[in-house]
């Protein structure tokens, strides 16, 4: 018995892992975060990268963070609007989880991998009223002075 036991944990061991994959129907996009931080942990993965992001103690938004300039995508969206709009999270979490774009976008984008402990910006959603684990969807990344527009290809 023991031993039909390892041989179905081994089995299952051996299954692939399915993550689920949502769109952006998910998100409450009538709400714009922004949040900052050092990238601690990177994963350059289909179906989208992601990045752990650690927030300052006493997280802030940017001075300038209204007036930055936006690349245009093929998708039609306000950036301009979303910037305007642009809160930090009201939960108090240290770590976010980020989810990027496709890695085809993120090349689309000329976007380099991440490396660890850099200092990464990103607008984007979270779930309605915060609820969950905390994630953001990116819709614009912020990475060494360059913004991104990640909801499409560049237009």
């Amino acid at each position: 018995m023991k031993r039909r036991l390892l041989i179905a944990s081994g089995a299952c061991a051996l299954l692939p892992t399915a993550r689920a994959h949502h769109g952006w129907s998910s998100f409450d996009q009538s709400r714009p975060l922004y949040i900052e931080g050092a990238a601690r942990e990177v994963h350059w993965r289909n179906p989208h990268a992601e990045l752990v992001l650690e927030l300052p103690p006493t997280p802030t938004l940017p001075a300038d963070l209204r007036q930055r300039a936006l690349p245009a995508q093929s998708a039609s969206v306000d950036g301009a609007a979303l910037l305007a709009n642009a809160r930090l999270p009201s939960r108090k979490d240290k770590r976010w989880t980020v989810e990027l774009a496709p890695l085809t976008r993120m090349q689309a984008w000329g976007v380099a991998p991440i490396k660890p402990n850099a200092n990464v910006g990103v607008l984007g959603f979270t779930y309605a009223g915060e609820k969950g684990e905390p994630v953001l969807r990116a819709e614009y990344l912020f990475v060494d002075g360059k913004a991104y527009g990640l909801r499409s290809s560049p237009a």
